[in-house]
């Protein structure tokens, strides 16, 4: 269930903790798990990465369900993660995500059909200063306006 290559970035996070306390790399090794499986994780996958870190399946799944960054159906290649917290709203989220759906032919949640993007709204990024803003991968990006957006979105493959 996990690859050997999942297994040894794993394996990195954990020597980062004590002894005895591998599971506090849980976070990670759902992210490195998430990535190897199309962006998502399944029920299995949740229980994979805790069997690998020594942990109740259960406390593996309470972190997996409670941050937004885990995706637990289908997405796309780029999973779009638009902040919709009041920084954003105020600074005109809602017209940047209608438009974004519009240009992508997808409503939020879903995928594109050409199985490239996914759109999700997210409570705050920790990024207010450069409201309105969304994050895709590991890249942010700040201080959002239509043309911006197309840009961005143009280049993705």
């Amino acid at each position: 269930m996990i690859s050997d290559k999942a297994k040894k970035q794993i394996d990195a996070w954990v020597a980062k903790y004590p002894e005895g306390r591998q599971s506090s790399a849980v976070m990670e090794a759902l992210k490195i798990v998430q990535a190897e499986n199309n962006n998502q994780l399944t029920h299995d996958n949740i229980q994979a990465v805790a069997d690998y870190l020594d942990m109740p399946g259960i406390a593996a799944a309470e972190v997996a369900t409670f941050y937004e960054n885990y995706n637990h159906k289908p997405m796309g290649k780029h999973v779009i993660r638009f902040c919709h917290n009041i920084s954003c709203m105020l600074n005109g989220a809602d017209d940047l995500i209608a438009h974004l759906e519009t240009k992508l032919g997808v409503k939020t949640g879903e995928v594109s059909k050409d199985g490239l993007v996914s759109v999700k709204k997210v409570e705050c990024l920790g990024a207010c200063v450069g409201a309105p803003m969304f994050q895709i991968g590991d890249q942010y990006y700040e201080n959002l306006t239509i043309e911006k957006i197309d840009e961005i979105v143009d280049g993705l493959k």
